[in-house]
């Protein structure tokens, strides 16, 4: 494997994979590289199924070996919304989205709740799944949205063994505990071990 097509358009996760697969000897390409293609339906019920979905569709239509992650929040007294859904949850817009997570848990007379990222990432390689590995991250939600860095729902997630929320840590440090970093550091493992 020369070369993996990293198949997201998340800028942000783009910039975050690239950090964690640096010294490999691989050529990672984005979606920016091979020519467009209409994004899949992600019409699994899980993590694991709407990555395995992604990983299969765009190796199958670029002919190169595809990594693929779903991932998303979970939120303990919102019965473990926003789940697999936490990228399309009421639209686009971040800061809208955490006004609905805050109403909802206080309408509970919560002003937070104990919650986890989820991320699950799957290789496909000639219309097979080669690899796959899950990474979660526990923490609580934060009172209010903190911090510049990271983004979706960093801002809101506290992570008590760094007494901040994910969107006040950077790069390294972010990818050490993550969800995505856990995941994707099962992949380097892997890749690093193929002959």
């Amino acid at each position: 494997m020369k070369k993996i097509l990293v198949a997201t358009t998340n800028l942000g996760k783009l910039r975050e994979i690239r950090g964690m697969l640096a010294g490999l000897p691989i050529d990672l390409l984005s979606l920016s590289d091979v020519p467009p293609l209409i994004e899949p339906e992600e019409t699994g019920s899980t993590f694991a199924e709407n990555a395995r979905l992604k990983a299969l569709y765009y190796q199958q239509h670029t002919g190169l070996p595809s990594v693929a992650d779903d991932s998303g929040l979970e939120i303990d007294a919102l019965g473990g919304a926003p789940g697999v859904h936490s990228a399309r949850w009421h639209g686009q817009n971040y800061p809208h989205k955490f006004s609905v997570i805050y109403r909802e848990l206080a309408a509970q007379g919560l002003r937070t709740s104990p919650a986890r990222f989820v991320a699950h990432i799957a290789l496909a390689e000639q219309g097979q799944i080669v690899f796959e590995a899950t990474g979660t991250v526990e923490g609580n939600l934060a009172p209010e949205p903190k911090g510049a860095h990271g983004f979706g729902y960093d801002p809101i997630f506290f992570y008590p063994p760094y007494g901040q929320t994910l969107a006040e840590v950077e790069g390294a440090r972010k990818s050490e505990v993550s969800h995505r970093g856990k995941a994707f550091r099962q992949l380097v493992t892997w890749l690093s071990n193929l002959p």
